[in-house]
């Protein structure tokens, strides 16, 4: 039988995550604009994709990776996590994301703009859309795999990354595909451009909780249809008829 690690441990693991979250995805973004796009926006979503697979095998059996607090605050709503530790869990979560933030701009001043995100070519209203849909859909894939007993638990950090990254190749040249609040507001906060943050924000944490709603429907759903009947029935079924 696992035991729990105490919460400073899980803490701990959660700032450390959300550290190398930032430091490696938003990193990738200030790399290529310093070497000259070596990573294009494919490197860059996958970057993303693979720093969180990679915390989630790693730090997934200690703290649960949330490494995102609309993630927390979705966990915590949907009963799956204890409403007493969001907001230890939320304050790591932004302190390792800002150590991420100021570790990068020591190292390479304010080139690439720290990763930080801003809308392009849609309004306010539809980056707010873009990024709540997104980060709804990301929950959704999170809950599934991680909450269901029915889904392949160790598949988690696979699909999960495998989200992240689809979602920021797809969606990135448009809104940055954040669906984080602690990967936007470090970078916006450490390199003094907090313009549209709001809408990263507002964005993921309301996507997140719509998306934690959605898949408790999906789960406890019952299905009233009969079920169709199998390809391929026993002797016995088939003597019965």
């Amino acid at each position: 039988m696992s035991v729990r690690p105490a919460l400073g441990r899980r803490v701990a693991a959660e700032g450390l995550g959300t550290f190398c979250l930032v430091f490696a995805g938003t990193g990738a973004v200030v790399v290529n604009s310093v070497a000259g796009d070596p990573l294009g926006h494919g490197g860059v979503a996958a970057a993303f994709g693979l720093v969180v697979a990679v915390m989630i095998f790693s730090l997934g059996h200690l703290s649960g990776a949330h490494l995102n607090p609309a993630v927390t605050l979705a966990f915590s709503s949907a009963r799956h996590f204890p409403h007493a530790e969001v907001a230890p869990y939320i304050a790591a979560q932004f302190a390792g994301a800002i150590l991420a933030s100021l570790s990068l701009r020591g190292l390479f001043g304010l080139s690439g703009g720290l990763g930080a995100t801003h809308p392009a070519y849609v309004g306010d209203v539809g980056a707010l859309v873009l990024e709540a849909g997104l980060t709804a859909v990301l929950m959704i894939v999170i809950l599934a795999v991680a909450t269901d007993t029915r889904a392949v638990g160790s598949m988690a950090a696979v699909a999960i990354g495998g989200t992240i990254a689809l979602e920021a190749l797809v969606m990135g040249p448009i809104t940055g595909a954040s669906m984080n609040p602690a990967r936007s507001l470090a970078p916006a906060v450490v390199g003094g451009d907090i313009t549209d943050l709001w809408i990263y924000l507002a964005g993921p944490v309301s996507g997140a909780l719509a998306g934690a709603v959605i898949y408790t429907f999906l789960r406890d759903a019952q299905d009233a249809t009969v079920a169709a009947a199998p390809a391929a029935l026993t002797e016995n079924e088939e003597a019965a008829r």
